[in-house]
């Protein structure tokens, strides 16, 4: 499940690279909305939203890419957005314009469990996933409440901390999601620092879902003047790595 930011470099490179991990074998897509203030992301997703947000990228841009591009592609898009986009927007407002734009759910990092309440029930109305975040931090009690208010699937953090490629993951962090499993028949997707095919044959047996961001991001962000074409080519091929370790 790789994460890939709108805007970056721009936008019809985006629905490049969306058709590109579609194309490798990718089973869902997190669409980053750039935003100023970004929530838990680290210096390469933040660098990669103040590039698109210098390119004068504003949600209308993005979601009229993903409305010509999401009906090309098999897999579902969401849409890793803060509560403030959401909010200026109108809550019923940006869930049915996401919609329309073929976008299948949103990421809400800055939206405490005890506040969802109003646009939990907007999205469950219109069938669009809303979907809620456990740390590693998180009480077990709170946990659970997540869970209770989510839909679609939970992503849980793998480290305390920002995003970013790491070598090392938490040796409890295989019995914490284990644990978390026995707590909600909702699908639990892993991320926060997954970058290498040794983290997903580890994590495989008890997550449905991984998500790769910053190694993706900062493939595309070192790209610079090469073809397109060979930077979408080694975006493939990494993304073919870490599915390949999936079977294994």
């Amino acid at each position: 499940m790789p994460f890939v930011t709108a805007g970056d470099p721009d936008l019809d490179f985006t629905a490049a690279v969306l058709q590109e991990l579609q194309s490798r074998g990718c089973h869902l897509c997190e669409l980053g909305i750039p935003y100023s203030d970004p929530i838990a992301d680290g210096p390469v997703i933040q660098a990669s939203y103040t590039r698109a947000l210098d390119r004068k990228t504003r949600l209308a841009d993005i979601l009229q890419m993903t409305s010509r591009t999401a009906p090309t592609l098999s897999m579902p898009v969401v849409s890793m957005v803060s509560y403030t986009i959401i909010y200026r927007r109108g809550l019923a407002q940006y869930v049915a314009a996401a919609k329309a734009a073929g976008i299948a759910g949103a990421i809400v990092p800055d939206l405490p469990v005890a506040e969802a309440s109003q646009l939990a029930e907007i999205c469950r109305r219109e069938d669009f996933s809303l979907i809620q975040l456990v740390a590693p931090t998180t009480p077990r009690e709170r946990a659970v409440r997540i869970a209770e208010s989510s839909t679609g699937f939970l992503y849980y953090v793998s480290v305390a901390g920002i995003t970013g490629e790491r070598t090392e993951l938490p040796p409890d962090l295989v019995d914490n999601v284990a644990w978390l499993r026995t707590r909600t028949q909702l699908p639990i997707c892993i991320g926060f620092g997954i970058s290498q095919p040794e983290h997903v044959k580890r994590l495989a047996p008890v997550a449905d879902g991984l998500i790769v961001g910053s190694a993706i991001v900062r493939r595309i962000a070192e790209a610079g003047c090469r073809p397109r074409d060979q930077v979408l080519a080694e975006i493939g091929a990494y993304a073919t790595e870490l599915l390949n370790a999936l079977q294994t």
